[in-house]
């Protein structure tokens, strides 16, 4: 198992022998300065490309609670209704901000200052 640091983090995956060989290569090409820099740069650029994926990631993410509206907007680049359109088309409710002023007060309760 090859591991590999993305920004002080370590992730883990299984790469054959032929991929292991080519990405060991990568620093000497001179095109990137590590691995690490080659990967954040091949996740871009499928990310790019792959438009579907980022929308299944956004939705993903705002399903768990993880980011707000307003950044799985910038991760699927659209608008704030397209973006509601997409995440209903996936069956996931839309979260609504505080309607009184008591939620309010418990949200702000529980934020640290």
């Amino acid at each position: 198992m090859k591991e590999i640091e993305v920004e002080n983090k370590k992730i883990s995956f299984i790469v054959p022998p032929g991929l292991e060989m080519e990405l060991k290569a990568i620093p000497d090409t001179e095109y990137y300065r590590d691995i690490s820099e080659f990967l954040e740069d091949a996740v871009k650029t499928l990310m790019d490309g792959r438009r579907d994926l980022r929308a299944a990631i956004a939705c993903t993410l705002y399903e768990k609670d993880k980011i707000s509206i307003g950044r799985a907007m910038e991760i699927v680049g659209v608008d704030i209704e397209r973006m509601k359109e997409i995440l209903v088309e996936r069956g996931i409710e839309l979260r609504r901000g505080v309607e009184t002023l008591e939620e309010m007060e418990e949200e702000l309760e529980g934020l640290e200052i």
